[in-house]
């Protein structure tokens, strides 16, 4: 698949998610896919000069405000037990964290949709 054939399967998905996490991760891919601009897919590429997606989110390469990531990742009852942000996520991570581990999976599905079609 090429990069705008990737686009359109993400859109595709992004309006079809049951769940807000799959939704927010389409979402991810498609902010990674429209940064590339013509170069090749490839995950250096796709991190844009940051080491990591952890390093990624954290630089301000994707969004910035804890609310932001907890409307694109969160289903309601996930916004109303975090105060729509305010509160961390869980114990074990804050916002950025999460939306590292989305960013990971939103390049693993670009990398899976790539892929498809050279096996």
């Amino acid at each position: 698949m090429n990069k705008n054939e990737i686009l359109k399967e993400l859109e595709n998905e992004s309006t079809k998610a049951r769940s807000a996490w799959k939704k927010g991760v389409a979402l991810y891919a498609i902010d990674l896919l429209e940064d590339l601009e013509s170069r090749k897919i490839t995950k250096e590429n796709l991190l844009n000069g940051a080491k990591n997606f952890k390093d990624y989110s954290y630089s301000g390469l994707s969004l910035i405000y804890d609310e932001d990531i907890c409307k694109r990742l969160c289903n309601n009852t996930e916004k109303k037990l975090t105060k729509n942000g305010e509160k961390m996520p869980n114990k074990n991570e804050n916002w950025l964290d999460v939306q590292a581990r989305a960013l990971y999976q939103a390049y693993l599905k670009i990398i899976d949709l790539y892929n498809a079609n050279s096996l």
